[in-house]
């Protein structure tokens, strides 16, 4: 029987490339964590009132559903601080402004409906003008004033406000990070310029000339137009829906970033800055597009967030709020994506519960402990352990689980 024939390789000549895998075999905790993220997606729906056996309430759904929003703007500040060195203050002020620019279509939209619904039942058909001065009225009468601010004049557009979540925190991460990065301005004086940015828009939201009616702020977001006789079991399905694919897509397109030469350059950026300019890479440009990358995606995740928080003042802008933000990042495990999805999910899901009247008050009898009082205590003394003892995070943890398996 005639050997079968095999190609010979002749000495110099190139060796032909291995096969190529995909990104998805090349990086198994980003399938797992997809794996993981489905198993939950299903097991809630499962368990929902709205389409499942009713063990899980409403207002659960509701909860899970904003802290995996909440994860995802942890994940993108795990790769503007974790990754590439920039603690920034003001992320928090992003994923708020998403909120907004989706929240002033929701409340002008639900408010033109009822307003319409109550003038249509006189004898006069009300005209356009008489619609849009009693929605103004609507709005901001308890702000004292019946006229349209002039940043609301597309607020009846839906896909204008939905570019506008996008393009509002892009567009002031971009002229942020520009002047900043191109200065050279680093370290804590960065972190210093963003918590700034951060209180400057925060005190001026507080303003109730700001359009955006002041303490107030907008409220009634979780009443979608064109869907107010839809029970809200339902709607808070979707939004759990949306803001799981949100954070699937989000982390997976984090992963891949992270994963190539942009991430490699990323991270020597953030480990050796001089280095990295003097071989001759543009680490402002590479600064400034993680910085507004990671902008749009806390807008979006925010645009998400507070129609099922169902209200949004300029109070959830405060530097406070940044600073928590870090906090989780840092408890997760910084420069681990799923450290950061581990933290923020832990922190918010502890918080609700303790804020929330889960967790019993404990009465010592010289002095009771009110978990809502405590809490932030609580929040702080764990992150004082985490960074004693496992300076790595919980994300640290799992890996030095991992390699002793190994």
């Amino acid at each position: 029987m005639a050997d079968i024939a095999r190609p010979v390789t002749l000495p110099g000549a190139a060796r032909p490339a291995p096969p190529r895998r995909s990104f998805l075999r090349e990086h198994p905790s980003v399938l797992w964590f997809m794996l993981i993220l489905g198993i939950f997606t299903a097991g809630v729906t499962l368990l929902s009132e709205a389409f499942g056996i009713g063990l899980v309430s409403t207002s659960l759904v509701k909860i899970l559903g904003m802290t995996l929003c909440l994860c995802l703007l942890a994940v993108a500040m795990d790769v503007v601080w974790g990754y590439c060195g920039i603690l920034s203050l003001g992320h928090f002020a992003f994923f708020g402004l998403g909120g907004y620019a989706i929240g002033m279509w929701l409340m002008y939209a639900r408010t033109e409906i009822l307003v319409r619904q109550s003038l249509e039942a006189g004898t006069i058909p009300p005209t356009e003008r008489e619609v849009s001065e009693a929605v103004a009225s609507q709005i901001f009468s308890v702000v004292g004033s019946n006229e349209l601010p002039l940043i609301w004049s597309f607020a009846h557009s839906l896909t204008f406000q939905l570019a506008m979540v996008v393009l509002i925190p892009g567009l002031l991460a971009l002229v942020f990070g520009w002047l900043a990065f191109r200065s050279r301005v680093t370290g804590v004086y960065l972190s210093i310029l963003t918590q700034a940015m951060t209180l400057a828009l925060s005190l001026y939201l507080f303003q109730n000339d700001s359009g955006l009616r002041g303490n107030n702020g907008l409220s009634g977001l979780q009443n979608i137009p064109g869907f107010l006789d839809v029970p809200q079991s339902v709607i808070s399905m979707w939004f759990f829906w949306a803001s799981a694919l949100a954070l699937g897509l989000g982390y997976m397109l984090f992963a891949w970033i992270v994963s190539g030469k942009f991430g490699s350059v990323v991270r020597a950026i953030r480990d050796n800055e001089p280095r990295v300019r003097f071989l001759g890479y543009n680490v402002e440009g590479y600064k400034l597009f993680v910085f507004t990358l990671t902008a749009i995606i806390a807008g979006l995740a925010g645009a998400l967030y507070y129609p099922q928080a169902g209200i949004i003042n300029p109070a959830e802008i405060a530097p406070i709020a940044s600073i928590y933000l870090a906090v989780w990042v840092a408890i997760g495990g910084r420069g681990r994506l799923y450290g950061a999805v581990i933290g923020a999910a832990l922190v918010s899901l502890l918080s609700s519960w303790l804020t929330g009247g889960g967790a019993p008050n404990i009465d010592l009898g010289f002095y009771r402990i009110v978990w809502t009082d405590w809490w932030q205590v609580l929040l702080g003394f764990g992150f004082v352990l985490v960074t004693l003892f496992f300076p790595k995070g919980i994300g640290g943890l799992f890996d030095r689980l991992v390699r002793k398996q190994e």
